[in-house]
């Protein structure tokens, strides 16, 4: 099994104004994009539940999965998310300008 960084993005739209609309983007490591999106979906969910309990949100779990930034006003579009692989964009690989 080989576990890398991969970056779950979901389409979100405010309950009150679909007009309004974004994306929740969870990192975290898997194996596999279908791993990834899972695990996005239990960290939501679990989240999701703390919040409707009055609890605190979990922070990030020992697999570096978390979601921080819940609007429960907003419904998330799971069957509209995507998974890849993590790039970062503050990388000094991911640069074109980056000279030796």
């Amino acid at each position: 099994m080989h576990l890398r960084i991969y970056e779950v993005d979901v389409p979100i739209h405010d309950t009150t104004d679909p007009a309004r609309r974004g994306l929740h983007v969870f990192t975290g490591v898997a194996d596999s994009p279908a791993a990834a999106l899972r695990r996005a979906h239990e960290v939501y969910e679990s989240a999701l539940a703390a919040h409707t309990a009055g609890l605190e949100i979990p922070g990030k779990q020992p697999d570096s999965w978390g979601a921080r930034g819940l609007r429960p006003e907003w419904e998330l579009e799971w069957p509209a998310a995507t998974a890849g692989l993590w790039h970062n964009p503050v990388s000094w690989t991911s640069r074109s300008d980056f000279a030796l």
